[in-house]
């Protein structure tokens, strides 16, 4: 007859169930097991896996996301919330896929980064968490901030806060807090992308735009405006320039996945054509690889709105 185990089964497997199947060193021990029995579970070929120093998992199978945010949270300790690109996701704001996950720990906690954690220690812990099982996360706009600052990549940066804002799920006023409450260092990106977004700039390619247009000195649009004629809507392009009654769009294969959406930007251009407005289409590459090429475009079609006069149309700021 086999030996029978010497700790509480029942305990370790109700953890298990409640941890998605990850467990600590010291919780086994809680639990009654004993190094040997430990040990025999991590044993090469065994059942169990190590995932982090005294975090380990009770398959020897492929790890996934939850597993991995869960050993994090374990190893990292009380009071950690996730932050970082993991945070992100789980707020449903894009961003791209990494096997790393960056928690938030109280300052005083003395832990190292190993395997996939990164230990961010703060003196500024979120004072509102939003719990998932046994893993917490950060409110969006801080998951952003921690997300962007000291990105190197400006179209990164650009992406990850126009995404947030464009769904709704942050607000401008909230990561401007972020961005004044958090350190300076690594915050410069994150500061010119919140004033674009300030402006009204809402993508990535909308960013690229506005860069182009500061950089060859042309007058400066409003961004993503509502257009009216009367108090009849006509559309709420991209770019536009008030004085000329040129309207600029972003034409990304992102937003037309389908006909419906082709057929809502032709009948939308139809509407602008309509009122007399020059409707330019600017596909995201072109802005990088043809800067000076658009530009010229821009230049070209200002000049012919400006000599035929100003239209008869309102336009008011983004919402």
């Amino acid at each position: 007859m086999g030996q029978r185990a010497l700790f509480d089964l029942e305990a370790v497997a109700q953890l298990l169930k409640r941890q998605e199947g990850v467990i600590t060193r010291n919780q086994t021990k809680d639990c009654g097991m004993s190094d040997s029995a430990l040990r025999h579970r991590l044993r090469t070929g065994g059942p169990w896996q190590v995932l982090l120093p005294g975090v380990y998992l009770s398959a020897s199978g492929a790890v996934t996301t939850m597993q991995r945010q869960v050993a994090a949270i374990l190893y990292a300790g009380p009071g950690s919330v996730i932050t970082g690109p993991a945070a992100l996701a789980w707020h449903r704001i894009r961003v791209p896929k990494t096997s790393v996950v960056n928690v938030l720990v109280p300052e005083p906690r003395r832990r190292r980064d190993v395997g996939f954690v990164r230990l961010n220690r703060t003196s500024r812990m979120p004072r509102m968490i939003f719990p998932d099982g046994q893993v917490c996360y950060v409110p969006p706009a801080r998951a952003v901030a921690d997300t962007v600052r000291g990105m190197r990549d400006l179209a990164g940066v650009r992406a990850v806060v126009a995404d947030g804002v464009q769904r709704r799920i942050v607000q401008i006023p909230q990561l401007a807090d972020e961005l004044a409450r958090g350190p300076v260092q690594g915050s410069a990106g994150f500061r010119q992308v919140l004033a674009e977004v300030g402006d009204g700039v809402r993508s990535s390619a909308e960013g690229d735009l506005r860069t182009l247009i500061k950089r060859e000195r042309i007058p400066d649009p409003m961004y993503n405006p509502r257009l009216y004629a009367g108090g009849s809507f006509i559309a709420e392009p991209d770019a536009w320039w008030t004085d000329a009654g040129v309207a600029g769009e972003i034409e990304s294969r992102e937003w037309h996945l389908s006909p419906e959406d082709w057929e809502r930007t032709l009948a939308r251009d139809a509407r602008m054509s309509a009122y007399g407005i020059i409707v330019l289409h600017f596909p995201p590459k072109r802005l990088r690889t043809e800067p000076q090429v658009v530009a010229a475009e821009i230049r070209s079609a200002l000049a012919a709105g400006r000599s035929r006069g100003p239209l008869d149309i309102r336009a008011l700021p983004a919402r």
